[in-house]
């Protein structure tokens, strides 16, 4: 039998064609999810700015414990269903199958509901139990408050998790990053105007919270309606077993995020809101990573499941280039101006400065080693991912506990980094022996590059001029100028140049229409 001719190159069945396909998708689809994540990090950049120049670090601090309940208690509530509501929903679509479409959505937004409800109840009953347990009677009401909101943001979380299993980022965007995030800082605002303090501020989560679930639930009944009508069959057993393992690794990758800021309340320290801010801080600094990610798992499990591994080292390291270099400028400001930026909260906070480049440094690694998490789960390795947010959730209880009773809020920032980087290197150890990939690439060795020159640039400003809005308005113009000019002298990759070029013409399709 003769060999089918080889298709030129740029046909559409041309590997190298479909490859740049794949990559400039995993832009497009990354672009909403980036504007999104923007707005959301700069709301709750701001929430927190104006807790800390209206109220203080104390109540900052207390917000920030009651947050951090209320992100541990939802993961709880979902039981995984997220992931598992995106998956499965996706999956029976593609089969044409309406009714485990529906039921699957009906048991996994039941059980959330339930389950929410029931720990919600359980908090507000213990709430004087554990404010105690955190060294402030105070916390009792903000608790209560969170209970209150805790069914809410479940069922909202569970709803747009199903909306996105007919592969569309817009109501989790719109509603989950920009209208909740966007409706709670307009209400901490007013409450805080009208004297409300940080309990107003828990109202305003409340109110939040509640409005977005109802977006949430109206937008997923009208993808609904556009399935075939069908009484619901269930399948319990293939829902729960993804989701199980999923919801034990998400629970450990949240609490590595929250826990110290539990422990330093049960520790009894005074500076867990200098702790929080900088935290907020550095967050907003790595923000490009969880929107990125969310557009980069559906093409890796499809590249994955057709056996495809040149694609998917290629966008593996295509994907890590863009996080390292969207974000370096910000690691950068973070290194050379962290007292300064920590100013902005207020003077009082200007002692997070050794804390902000502590989690400054671990995030970089975080960064540097990309996408390695989503990489393992999208290939089928849950567990093995789960075992490692589980270790590393170990590591940071023990060294929290070992080190914040004699350093305090850096004695948490060094415990962070450290099972951070860890957890990290570990991956790409993994993400290695799966698919013979690094995500060590030219492009990132060029923004590296580029990365240490604007280094050099801020610290010959910090030297120049004395600290305070003039050091550090120029010294951030300075790191973003040396730094773009850097990259643009390094030159740009071909990846780099087609997904610009997709972008542009995309915006410029929008604005025509």
């Amino acid at each position: 039998m003769t060999a089918a001719p080889a298709a030129p190159a740029g046909t559409p069945n041309d590997p190298a064609d479909s490859g740049d396909r794949h990559i400039r998708g995993i832009a497009r689809g990354g672009s909403l999810n980036l504007v999104g994540a923007l707005l959301s990090q700069g709301a709750v950049f701001l929430i927190m700015l104006l807790l800390a120049r209206s109220l203080g670090m104390t109540e900052v601090g207390r917000y920030a414990q009651g947050y951090a309940m209320l992100s541990l208690l939802g993961l709880l509530s979902l039981s995984g269903f997220r992931a598992g509501l995106t998956r499965f929903v996706a999956v029976h679509l593609a089969d044409d199958d309406p009714a485990t479409i529906r039921g699957t959505i009906r048991l996994g937004l039941g059980i959330s509901a339930v389950s929410s409800t029931v720990i919600a109840v359980g908090l507000a009953a213990t709430a004087p139990w554990l404010a105690r347990m955190l060294n402030d009677p105070e916390l009792t009401t903000p608790l209560r408050l969170v209970a209150l909101t805790l069914p809410a943001l479940t069922i909202c979380e569970a709803a747009l998790a199903a909306t996105r299993g007919w592969r569309t980022q817009r109501p989790y965007t719109l509603i989950g990053q920009i209208y909740e995030p966007g409706a709670r800082l307009a209400l901490t605002a007013l409450a805080l105007v009208l004297g409300g303090g940080v309990i107003g501020a828990f109202w305003a989560l409340v109110g939040a919270a509640w409005s977005a679930a109802a977006l949430a639930v109206l937008a997923l009944a009208g993808m609904l309606r556009k399935v075939a009508p069908a009484e619901p069959a269930y399948r319990p057993r293939q829902l729960f077993s993804f989701s199980t393992v999923s919801w034990v690794s998400s629970l450990s990758s949240t609490g590595l995020i929250w826990v110290d800021t539990l422990l330093l309340g049960f520790f009894g320290s005074d500076e867990i809101g200098v702790y929080n801010v900088a935290t907020r801080l550095v967050t907003v600094a790595i923000f490009v990573l969880a929107p990125i990610n969310a557009a980069f798992g559906p093409y890796i499990a499809y590249l994955y499941h057709q056996g495809r591994l040149d694609d998917v080292r290629r966008s593996y390291g295509a994907v890590t280039g863009w996080i390292v270099r969207l974000s370096l400028p910000a690691f950068v400001a973070l290194l050379v101006f962290p007292t300064d930026l920590l100013r902005i909260f207020g003077g009082d906070f200007t002692t997070g400065a050794a804390v902000t480049m502590i989690l400054a440094a671990g995030q970089l690694v975080n960064a540097a080693t990309g996408p390695c998490g989503t990489l393992l789960n999208m290939s089928g390795r849950v567990a093995v991912n789960m075992y490692d947010n589980l270790a590393a959730l170990v590591l940071n209880i023990g060294l929290n506990i070992w080190l914040i009773p004699a350093y305090g809020i850096v004695g948490a920032a060094a415990s962070w980094a450290a099972s951070l980087a860890a957890v990290n290197i570990a991956r790409v150890i993994q993400v290695r022996g799966l698919i013979q990939a690094l995500p060590f690439t030219t492009g990132m060795a060029k923004g590296l590059a580029a990365g240490v020159a604007a280094l050099l640039a801020g610290l010959v400003v910090r030297w120049l001029l004395p600290g305070g809005p003039v050091q550090l308005t120029v010294g951030l113009a300075a790191v973003v100028a040396t730094y773009l000019g850097a990259v643009l002298a390094l030159g740009l990759s071909r990846e780099d140049v087609m997904v610009l070029r997709t972008l542009i013409r995309r915006r410029r399709r929008e604005a025509t229409a």
